[in-house]
């Protein structure tokens, strides 16, 4: 290999055969083996012992036999593959390859070099010298002398690729410089090329960037070219450039960068808005979801917007241009075509805006860009404030309904999800506690800095404030989302777009509810909703849900509890009477299976539930309330609509949900009232044995998408286990102040146990949530256990055998944890002198249950296979089986010895089984020591008896 890359006369021979003929000889072959060789040792970690050191603790021992031996290896290492000679050598072998012209280019050889090439690129660490980073930026100044030949000038380049020529080499070339751009900072990066060229390496990459742009202006249905890969490869070193992994390195662009940024985004630009305009008129439209659910789309935009973010003054003046353009071009040509080309292109700059101006603001709260607030400008001229109120404009002007027949669906859905993005970094912004921060003396460009970032903030203060323009454009967005919702009949995707993104956006802060609550537009809504007027009621079942919950959710905006809990019973008290109507209705019987009727028990359960999801502290007694009222008539639908499944599901939801919200708030009074209605509601749900339906006479539910006909079944555990959470939030209080949660629990349990049959239990979601309630029960309650009916008990037992004998290995862990409880439980009891489990111990033929599970537990872990991940639970389950059946415990060794003839492999078993005990001392608890010592021993055991039985 030395020989090889050292250019040896072997080597030269080689080398010069393989560039003869078609490149396909024998001589060929042997080089791209080498160099495949070659690229696997770069991919080494080469790394000194002492390099995972700090840096003062490297230096203190850097005069060590040790280290000086480490540094020798890396010099090596660094003399054997990346020196200068070895580095010229294989960029000269290209040089000739690439000479030989496009036929060359993808042959293996020519692509297996490249991709050295590109290695080399990446190269970082402890292969390289500590001398400042010199050798290494030589290394790298060495290899984008040779790579700039394959995309430089790009114009030629790119031309000749349309032309015909192989796109490999180029597509290399894109990956070489991201590699570059890894290991520098945007200054650095610039100067390498600058160290033999005029221009830098920045001004390169954006000539690159925007020929490919140019390349790539195709219809976006067609299949993703080479453009797409490039341009995809070319933005991800824009992105590692402006924004590197470790924030903490980032530094600025410098000026060539800037316009190099300024020169990327304005083309970007121009080509989508050209290619918005040719496929204004297509009919073949991708969905009105695509410019917001394809993820490459979004990712392609928020790298755009990062390099706009760079130049702010230029990028979001072109944009407020742009759309004031657009805006007026319609406004002048309603109903022509140029109106459809207008839209399209308002369309794109309207979202390509949103990820200009704001982060998603997912997980985190949003702020304003640092380079936005950086701007420094009066309120009016702010490049921010001017492209925020252009779409202000738009929005606005969709409220005439002359002008609203011109819009399209599309263009409201990208409106409403512009405002959605915009808001929460905007309107009305909360700087509690912020300001101008005093500087320390001598850092008089901080302060400059500090200052200039203040200038920002109050200018999109002035603009969008409390004190400023926010009160209006709230108001403005408020009439564009009761619009959207009334207006729009139909248009379900710009309704979800409202109900999910904008209307959450206002009511998350509470300084935007307490100016909402004070808007005429805002009281029209709730006013709308409380009535129950039909416009609202034909909404999606996910918009009722999130409209509903918005809107309580705005009670945080009032002054005190009392008016909050007032302005939501005004809200939804309307709709609890209704259904407390319908439910005493004479002619109930069939009154209540009128599709209309359906609809609106439908609309109102979706309603409550989604106010009961947003349950604050503030509202949680308004909403109570309204639970408790519609006790009755819930118990009367659950009967009447027993042959409704979805109005049967949505009851079961709203009460799950409710109960969730309301367990951590219930003193003992009212939890008793809870419970009591949740007992209820299971014994008429079991009466009529609602969703007891076996797989095996139903094809249909063969398929995994039709188990949601179990989501009843699965929404009642949820119940279960929501009610058992309540001791958590209790446990201050005495136990005869609260109701006995684990008997209500358990009762819920022997109530639908028998509705879940093996066959359900097939189904993950189902098997999960039942098996999780019962590992809980039977680890919190296990002594309640000993007071359920037989049937009960036996029906649990069952299941816990089911559960042992699953694949699922989180429904085995679970089970594996209930078996352990009770046996801790049991085991407990005995050497106190309890009952325990009492009759329950003993199963109808007399035999005890544990034993029953101890044989199960020692066949599983001998002679069943399992992840060792079980390996675990499985101890904590085995050690209280085994004391609690110790006779048991050694008939089973017993047996096992017997099946040998042999002494050897007897001694082999008996010796596995001693160790299972040793180091162990038992006493009448079984801590946490005595658990990890059995689990070390079990190890052991299954380590020398498991394969040695199998296999006998």
């Amino acid at each position: 290999m030395s020989c090889f890359f050292g250019g040896g006369l072997f080597t030269i021979m080689v080398a010069s055969k393989a560039l003869e003929g078609q490149g396909e000889n024998q001589e060929s072959a042997i080089c791209t083996v080498a160099i495949r060789l070659m690229t696997q040792i770069l991919n080494w970690e080469f790394r000194g012992k002492l390099a995972v050191l700090g840096k003062s603790r490297a230096s203190t021992l850097s005069s060590s036999p040790a280290s000086r031996k480490s540094s020798e290896q890396l010099q090596l290492w660094h003399d054997l593959l990346v020196s200068p000679a070895k580095v010229t050598w294989i960029l000269n072998f290209y040089e000739h390859i690439h000479q030989k012209g496009n036929a060359w280019l993808d042959l293996p050889l020519s692509v297996v070099v490249r991709q050295l090439i590109v290695l080399m690129c990446s190269l970082n660490g402890s292969i390289f010298p500590t001398d400042g980073a010199g050798t290494q930026e030589q290394h790298l100044q060495r290899l984008l002398n040779c790579i700039i030949s394959w995309i430089d000038p790009p114009e030629y380049v790119i031309s000749a690729v349309l032309a015909g020529t192989s796109e490999s080499e180029m597509l290399d070339g894109c990956r070489a410089l991201l590699a570059i751009a890894t290991l520098c900072s945007p200054s650095s990066f610039d100067q390498l090329l600058l160290s033999f060229r005029q221009t830098g390496t920045l001004s390169l990459l954006s000539s690159l960037t925007c020929g490919i742009i140019k390349a790539s202006c195709v219809r976006e249905s067609e299949e993703p070219s080479w453009t797409y890969e490039a341009l995809e490869v070319l933005l991800e070193t824009w992105t590692v450039i402006l924004q590197p992994a470790d924030l903490s390195q980032k530094v600025p662009l410098p000026p060539s960068g800037i316009e190099a940024a300024s020169a990327v985004f304005q083309t970007f630009v121009e080509f989508e808005m050209k290619l918005s305009e040719s496929s204004a008129l297509d009919e073949d439209d991708a969905d009105d979801m695509a410019a917001f659910s394809d993820e490459a789309r979004e990712d392609r935009l928020s790298a755009v917007a990062l390099i706009a973010r760079t130049v702010p003054s230029v990028s979001l003046s072109l944009l407020t241009m742009l759309v004031s353009k657009c805006f007026s071009e319609i406004r002048q040509s309603l109903g022509s075509e140029t109106t459809t080309r207008c839209l399209e292109q308002l369309h794109w700059l309207t979202i390509l805006s949103g990820h200009v101006l704001a982060d998603p603001g997912e997980g985190e709260t949003p702020t304003v860009p640092e380079s936005i607030l950086a701007v420094s400008a009066e309120p009016a001229t702010h490049p921010a404030v001017s492209l925020s109120f252009a779409l202000i404009d738009v929005a606005q002007q969709s409220l005439d309904a002359t002008f609203r027949t011109t819009l399209s669906p599309r263009m409201m859905e990208a409106i409403v999800w512009f405002f959605g993005r915009w808001v929460e970094t905007y309107l009305m912004p909360d700087h509690a506690g912020r300001g101008p921060s005093s500087t320390p003396s001598g850092h008089e460009g901080q302060e400059v800095s500090v200052g200039v970032l203040f200038d920002g903030r109050n200018a999109l203060n002035a603009a969008f404030g409390k004190d400023g323009g926010g009160p209006a454009v709230l108001e403005i967005l408020v009439r564009v989302a009761l619009t959207s919702l009334t207006a729009w009949r139909g248009e379900q995707v710009l309704q979800e777009y409202v109900s999910s993104r904008l209307l959450p956006a206002l009511v998350r802060r509470r300084n935007v509810c307490v100016q909402l609550l004070s808007m005429g537009s805002w009281q029209e809504l709730a006013t709308v909703f409380a009535r129950q007027d039909q416009m609202l009621l034909s909404l999606s079942d996910s918009v009722q849900r999130a409209l509903s919950g918005c809107l309580c959710r705005s009670a945080q905006g009032l002054a005190n509890a009392d008016a909050a809990n007032q302005y939501v019973k005004d809200l939804l008290m309307p709709m609890a009477a209704s259904l407390a109507e319908f439910s005493g209705r004479k002619d109930l019987a069939t009154f209540s299976q009128q599709p209309n009727v359906i609809h609106q028990v439908s609309c109102v359960l979706e309603r409550l539930r989604g106010a009961a999801r947003e349950t604050i502290p503030r509202t949680q007694k308004a909403i109570f309330e309204v639970g408790v009222s519609i006790m009755k008539p819930l118990l009367v639908f659950m009967e009447i609509y027993k042959n409704q499944p979805s109005v049967v599901y949505l009851l079961l939801k709203y009460v799950v949900v409710w109960v969730d919200a309301e367990v951590v708030f219930l003193e003992p009074k009212d939890t008793t009232t809870v419970f009591n209605f949740c007992v209820q509601l299971l014994s008429v749900y079991s009466a009529h044995n609602i969703g007891k339906v076996s797989v095996s006479t139903s094809r249909s539910l063969q398929n995994e998408a039709q188990t949601e006909k179990y989501k009843d079944l699965r929404a009642l555990l949820q119940l279960l286990t929501n009610l058992s959470s309540k001791d958590l939030f209790d446990f201050a209080l005495h136990a005869d102040e609260n109701p006995d949660v684990a008997q209500v629990v358990y009762l819920g349990l022997n109530i639908i146990t028998p509705l879940i049959s093996a066959d359900l239990l097939k189904y993950p979601k189902l098997c999960r949530q039942y098996f999780t309630l019962l590992m809980h029960m039977l680890e919190v309650y296990p002594e309640k256990v000993a007071k359920i009916s037989p049937e009960g008990f036996s029906q649990i037992l069952g299941t816990l055998e089911f559960g042992l004998r699953q694949q699922d290995v989180e429904v085995v862990n679970m089970t594996l944890s209930a078996l352990g409880a009770l046996g801790v439980f049991q085991y407990q009891a005995l050497c106190k002198g309890d009952d325990g489990l009492g009759t329950q111990s003993r199963t109808s033929g007399g035999d005890d249950v544990l034993s029953h599970f101890l044989k199960l537990l020692m066949h599983f872990l001998l002679f069943e296979d399992y992840s060792n991940d079980l390996v675990e639970p499985a101890a904590d389950a085995l050690l209280p089986l085994i004391l609690c059946n110790t006779a048991l415990f050694e008939k089973l060794k017993q047996e096992l010895v017997q099946r040998h003839q042999d002494v050897v492999s007897q001694e082999r078993v008996s010796t596995a089984f001693h160790s299972l005990s040793k180091g162990i001392e038992i006493t009448s608890t079984i801590d946490r020591s005595i658990r990890r010592k059995f689990r070390s021993n079990l190890f052991v055991f299954l380590n020398d008896l498991r394969g040695f039985l199998r296999t006998r």
